[in-house]
């Protein structure tokens, strides 16, 4: 349902929430080496994030990417919505261009049901709740 670089910006965003718990700030380096992404693609979904306001961005000798206590009670479906889209929650699992209930792939109501709740897990689930999981020991950004 999500793509790898939805993914990507989300463990980014959860491993720059738990740096920004101490006050401290991640450079591009530093976080695709601990999600293990490719720095290429990190710098441009962090610049993407950035300008969305789901992180910030300083720059200079002792700037980097953080988050602030507001921005880490963002709910999830934000970093979703800047990188995929919302329609991300409405498309066919099959990928068919018109698939609905009067004209229906042959999962479609199967995965009506999970795109449903992917969503509200999404908009129920704040950036600290995963950042937090993490930081317990009971989740995991890398596997």
């Amino acid at each position: 349902m999500l793509s790898l670089t939805c993914k990507t910006a989300i463990k980014a965003v959860i491993y720059l929430s738990k740096k920004s718990e101490n006050g401290e700030k991640a450079n591009i380096k530093e976080i695709s080496s601990e999600i293990n992404a490719s720095e290429h693609t990190v710098g441009k979904i962090l610049q993407l994030l950035a300008r969305n306001k789901i992180i910030n961005s300083l720059k200079g000798p002792a700037g980097g990417f953080y988050l602030n206590p507001a921005q880490q009670q963002q709910p999830i479906i934000k970093i979703v919505e800047a990188v995929e889209g919302i329609e991300v929650f409405k498309e066919c699992g099959l990928g068919l261009s018109q698939c609905s209930s009067a004209h229906p792939c042959p999962i479609h109501s199967e995965y009506k049901v999970a795109r449903e709740l992917m969503e509200k897990i999404f908009r129920e689930r704040k950036i600290q709740n995963l950042c937090n999981s993490v930081q317990e020991g009971s989740a995991y950004l890398i596997g």
